[in-house]
């Protein structure tokens, strides 16, 4: 019986969640199965409070993972991010979207130099990244590889 109204339970939610964005579902979906996992533990109050603390845990996790990027959206940002080393003058910012998941990102390089010690072309860039609404940067250092690639160094 506990299972079955478990499963329904989950069912409903992953339902749900279609008309949700990735950090409310990650959300929902994270404090069922914590609540689920945590009922699993104790007897009386002892297994209501492993209740609640697996529902927030998983509540919290599963909205962590929600506000990740998703496999598309690093699609997005590393053929931006290959674009704009290969092709882009310094101070010159590309910018991806995906538009399923709504996280974007600037991609600006700003210095491009050779490296005197393995003498291949590098590139400094700065990188803005937001996702659900909160927006990180950071810079970093790229070097062009033999074939044509770019490789993050630093």
């Amino acid at each position: 019986m506990k299972k079955n109204i478990a499963l329904l339970a989950l069912s409903l939610s992953m339902a749900l969640t279609g008309c949700m964005n990735k950090e409310q579902g990650g959300t929902i979906l994270g404090g069922i199965g914590g609540a689920v996992a945590g009922a699993q533990f104790g007897k009386g109050t002892g297994k209501l409070i492993a209740t609640a603390v697996g529902a927030l845990g998983g509540a919290y996790v599963g909205n962590q993972i929600g506000s990740s990027l998703d496999k598309a959206d690093k699609l997005y940002a590393e053929r931006t991010t290959n674009a704009a080393l290969e092709t882009a003058h310094s101070g010159q910012a590309m910018a991806w979207r995906n538009p399923d998941s709504g996280h974007s990102g600037v991609i600006t390089p700003v210095r491009t130099f050779q490296d005197p010690s393995t003498n291949q072309y590098c590139r400094e860039f700065q990188q803005t990244i937001t996702v659900g609404g909160k927006t990180e940067q950071a810079y970093g250092k790229a070097c062009r590889m033999p074939d044509g690639t770019w490789k993050i160094v630093q």
